[in-house]
C-alpha cells in the first residue's frame, strides 16, 4: 500500500456472519507503537474500508494480567457513538494476537501536533476543549468516566477533528471509585490522594489539558513525582507571562482546577463559558 490510500467509502466495514481473521485485511505501514503491540494502517479487503489494526501480544496482557482491562476496554469503545470518540468497529484473534479494528485518524496523535507547534493559539485550544466536553458529556451519560484524557491520546481525523482514542483507564460506574490510574501530570488532587473520585476527575483533566494546549507544558509539572503530587494537592497554580493569554481563557481555567470536585465547572458550563463561545471555531465542532 505504497502513497496515500485510496478515499475509503464512507461506511465501515460491516461484522459478516462469520468471525474477522487477518485474511480480511491488507496491512500497510506501522502506524505506531505501544507497550504491548502496534498499530497498522490496513484496508478491509471487500469494502476497501481504510482502517487502524491493533495488535495486541496476548503473552504482554498475561504478562500484566490486563486480560480483564482490555475486555472493559473494549466493551465500552464498542458501545461509544460520537464524532469525538475513536470508533471501534470490532476485534478478533489468533493464538498469540489480539486485534482491534479502529477508525483510522489520518492527523495522527495531538501530542505531536502541540510538540511541533509548542502551543496551539486559542481559536484551537478553545475548539479542542469544546469538543472534548461535548465527547466527555457524552460518555458522561453512558456512565463512562475516562480517567485519562492526555495529549498522546488524541487523535484528529483528515479534516483536524479531534477524537477521544485510547479507553484503557476508562470504566463504567455509577458510583464513586477508589483506583489510582491515568498519567501523573493530569492526575486530580483525589486520585493523587487516593481518596474516591467521580466524572468530575475528566473535567479536572480539561483544566489541564487547556492550560498545556496555551502555554505547552502541563500547569503542575516539577522536576520529581513527589513534587508534581505536591503540586496538584495543593493546586499550585501560576500562569507564565510568556506566551500571552486572554484573561478569559485563565478564568475558565481556573475555574476547572479546583481542589473541591464539586464546585469545578460542569461540563455543560465549559461550553456555555464566554472564552469558549466567543473563541471557538464552531465549524471544528461537531454537532452533538
Amino acid at each position: 500500500m505504497a502513497g496515500h490510500p485510496p478515499k475509503p467509502p464512507k461506511q465501515p466495514p460491516k461484522t459478516p456472519k462469520k468471525q474477522w481473521s487477518i485474511d480480511d485485511f491488507e496491512i500497510g505501514k506501522p502506524l505506531g507503537k505501544g507497550k504491548f503491540g502496534r498499530v497498522y494502517l490496513a484496508r478491509e479487503v471487500k469494502s476497501k474500508y481504510i482502517v487502524a489494526l491493533k495488535v495486541i501480544f496476548k503473552v504482554q496482557i498475561e504478562k500484566y494480567r490486563l486480560f480483564h482491562q482490555l475486555r472493559r476496554e473494549m466493551e465500552i469503545q464498542t458501545s461509544l457513538r460520537h464524532p469525538n470518540v475513536l470508533r471501534l468497529y470490532g476485534w478478533f484473534h489468533d493464538d498469540e494476537r489480539i486485534f482491534l479494528i479502529l477508525e483510522y485518524a489520518h492527523g495522527g496523535e495531538l501530542y505531536k501536533e502541540l510538540r511541533k507547534t509548542h502551543h496551539f493559539s486559542e481559536r484551537q485550544a478553545a475548539t479542542y476543549i469544546a469538543s472534548l466536553a461535548q465527547a466527555l458529556a457524552y460518555c458522561h451519560e453512558k456512565h463512562v468516566i475516562h480517567r485519562d484524557i492526555k495529549p498522546e491520546n488524541l487523535l484528529l481525523d483528515h479534516e483536524g477533528r479531534l477524537k477521544i482514542a485510547d479507553f484503557g483507564w476508562s470504566v463504567q460506574s455509577r458510583s464513586k471509585r477508589h483506583t489510582m490510574c491515568g498519567t501523573l501530570d493530569y492526575l486530580a488532587p483525589e486520585m493523587v490522594e487516593n481518596k474516591a473520585h467521580d466524572y468530575s476527575v475528566d473535567n479536572w483533566t480539561l483544566g489541564v489539558l487547556c492550560y498545556e494546549f496555551l502555554y505547552g507544558v502541563p500547569p503542575f509539572e516539577a522536576e520529581s513525582q513527589s513534587d508534581t503530587f505536591r503540586r496538584i494537592m495543593k493546586v499550585d497554580l501560576s500562569f507564565p507571562s510568556t506566551p500571552e493569554v486572554s484573561a478569559e481563557a485563565k478564568n475558565l481555567i481556573s475555574q476547572l482546577l479546583v481542589k473541591d470536585s464539586s464546585k469545578r465547572l460542569s461540563l455543560q458550563k465549559i461550553m456555555e463559558h464566554p472564552w469558549i463561545v466567543e473563541t471557538a471555531d464552531p465549524m471544528g465542532i461537531c454537532p452533538n
